[in-house]
């Protein structure tokens, strides 16, 4: 089964479904706004993908933290700041089967998805 993660009102997620239902891909929404974050499902994927991947650090919620929270980020803070904040965690986040996605490129989608 294919999961995406993320938050349903993101324009990115827009995309990313609508790709996915344009594609016939059957997929279980995690809402990090209902359902938080995992931090061992975190872990997993920053072992898989680093955390560098996960944190959205353009996003205006990451922008906003003062300077002592965001300066020396380190893997330790920066899943601390991502379950605080799962808004700070990169969208979408698909998952389906071995394969993980992170962000949306419709080719990359393409690609690894059918």
């Amino acid at each position: 089964m294919t999961t995406i993660y993320g938050i349903r009102n993101c324009d990115t997620m827009k995309k990313a479904f609508a790709w996915l239902d344009g594609h016939g891909i059957a997929y279980e929404f995690h809402d990090y706004k209902k359902l938080g974050a995992d931090a061992a499902l975190l872990r997993r994927w920053a072992a898989e993908v680093g955390w560098e991947k996960l944190i959205n650090t353009r996003g205006p919620s990451f922008r906003r933290l003062p300077p002592e929270k965001k300066d020396g980020l380190t893997q330790t803070k920066a899943f601390a700041l991502m379950l605080e904040n799962p808004s700070m965690i990169r969208r979408p986040i698909v998952a389906s089967g071995r394969t993980l996605l992170i962000g949306f490129d419709p080719e990359e989608f393409a690609r690894k998805l059918k």
